[in-house]
């Protein structure tokens, strides 16, 4: 997902959740309170009227929302929450602290309406996801989504893995955390080696999770790294 629409996605939500507060919002408010120009405003609400929130426009007055309108509460599947966690990791080394105090205070309100069971796994999710800016770099995997899954309720998975020097295995992993420096990687206990090891998930082949869980490395990230490295 692109900065610019992490932003767009951000400020979408904050003007539904000021929608919902606020008897009346202006263009002219809301240009200034998101340092865009009024035009950009105007395109927000078009799509927010388009995405079937009912707005009122009330010339010379501002926005409000049709009397009695309530958002209906939203639900995410496990996959959808794990894909917002990782797009809070991406808006968290944006140098504009603004803008990351808006996105989080939106990620928060997220959070808070999922179920108690994906608000536990997209909180352990949070604590082990680690990112460094990727600069151009292509997509090279298919198999994110997956991990975050078999890592948030593990599961182990079976892959098959060739190494930087070309050489095929087959492993059977415990997944612990996700990282990204120039390449995504998995940190797993690999049950072939019997130890953690970092894995480049452009270089898995072919991937299944198994339906056999694994016990919980009972260790955080950080500890991991002082343990290990």
């Amino acid at each position: 997902m692109e900065g610019d629409d992490i932003k767009r996605i951000s400020r979408l939500t904050a003007i539904l959740t000021q929608l919902q507060t606020k008897r009346r919002l202006t263009a002219t408010s809301l240009s200034e309170k998101f340092q865009v120009s009024k035009r950009t405003i105007y395109r927000d609400i078009r799509t927010l009227e388009k995405a079937g929130v009912p707005i009122l426009t009330e010339e010379g007055k501002g926005y409000t929302l049709m009397e009695g309108y309530k958002i209906p509460p939203v639900m995410f599947t496990e996959s959808q929450a794990n894909a917002l966690i990782l797009a809070e990791q991406l808006v968290l080394k944006n140098k504009d602290a603004s803008f990351v105090k808006d996105y989080s205070e939106a990620i928060d309100k997220i959070k808070s309406i999922l179920g108690y069971t994906i608000k536990d796994k997209a909180n352990l999710l949070a604590n082990r996801t680690q990112y460094n800016q990727v600069i151009n770099q292509e997509r090279s995997s298919n198999y994110l989504s997956d991990l975050q899954n078999a890592l948030t309720n593990y599961k182990l998975v079976k892959m098959h893995y060739i190494n930087k020097e070309g050489i095929a295995t087959n492993r059977l992993i415990e997944p612990f955390a996700i990282l990204s420096a120039e390449n995504w990687y998995l940190v797993a206990w690999c049950r072939l080696r019997t130890e953690f090891r970092f894995f480049r998930l452009d270089r898995i082949q072919q991937m299944e999770i198994l339906s056999e869980n694994f016990e919980p490395h009972n260790l955080t990230l950080q500890e991991y790294f002082d343990k290990y490295h």
